[in-house]
């Protein structure tokens, strides 16, 4: 089965959508919708979306708050701003934290999110990991945790476009705070574990795409931390949009432009 997630148009409204087919050659038949974002909204940015397995064979789908709708991310009865988890049917898990709780849609994993561009299972501890677009400053790296508010709009480390201030206490005021966070942004998109014995330095680190300038980052982590940021590739010069890891230890880089590339790099 291939599932891919997609802009579902209705009318002059659009939402983020999630479909899966069975692959025949190059045709993808019995295609089957499992998720519709609610409500569809007007304008052109913050989809999401990013579709990632967890080990327990559940689905989750990260989502944006489709920008003008920021304050649409602090409620429970609609998708935006949200981090969804269900059975790949399309069906929600038991153990949801919103199932059977009044006012909340029960396939709501997490909430508090701008636009999630990046998703990735930890390959040790099997947990999710995700970044998210901040406005002027504050993008951020999380660990979703089931039930947990993320803050947007409502904690940032960064501020709006228009340079007015948003508090960055998360903590002190219910908030989740980010395991990471840049300032200014980074834009990042794309994310991927490295984990193959080719390259054994390289084990560990978490590879982080960014579309300005556009690099392609490097994380040393230390348990859920942090503790040292690479940058690569500066002279590139091109927005990265995915990351991914092939099982030679090759690292592939999705260039997002008008003659976009697909390119093959390998650590030394």
């Amino acid at each position: 089965l291939v599932y891919i997630s997609y802009a579902e148009p209705e009318g002059d409204k659009a939402g983020t959508a999630v479909a899966r087919g069975r692959l025949n050659g190059n045709s993808l038949e019995n295609l089957q919708v499992i998720f519709r974002q609610q409500p569809k909204t007007k304008g052109y940015n913050h989809f999401g979306s990013r579709l990632v397995f967890a080990p327990d064979g559940n689905l989750f789908i990260t989502l944006g708050e489709r920008f003008d709708h920021a304050a649409q991310a602090q409620k429970l009865d609609n998708h935006l701003g949200k981090l969804i988890r269900i059975r790949p049917d399309g069906s929600v898990p038991a153990d949801n934290p919103f199932v059977g709780k009044q006012g909340a849609l029960p396939e709501i994993w997490s909430y508090g999110h701008r636009n999630m561009q990046g998703a990735a299972i930890h390959p040790k501890t099997g947990a999710l990991w995700t970044h998210e677009h901040g406005p002027k400053g504050g993008d951020e790296i999380n660990i979703p945790q089931a039930g947990k508010n993320y803050g947007w709009p409502e904690a940032s480390y960064g501020s709006h476009y228009t340079s007015e201030p948003i508090p960055d206490e998360h903590s002190a005021r219910g908030f989740e705070e980010p395991i990471y966070h840049w300032t200014p942004s980074i834009a990042p998109s794309g994310m991927a574990f490295y984990d193959n014995n080719n390259y054994t330095a390289w084990n560990g680190t978490l590879l982080v795409g960014d579309m300005v300038p556009g690099e392609l980052v490097r994380l040393t982590l230390d348990g859920d931390k942090v503790i040292k940021e690479e940058r690569l590739l500066k002279d590139l010069d091109s927005r990265i949009r995915d990351v991914m890891v092939g099982k030679d230890g090759s690292i592939y880089l999705l260039i997002d432009a008008d003659e976009g590339q697909l390119l093959r790099m390998k650590p030394q």
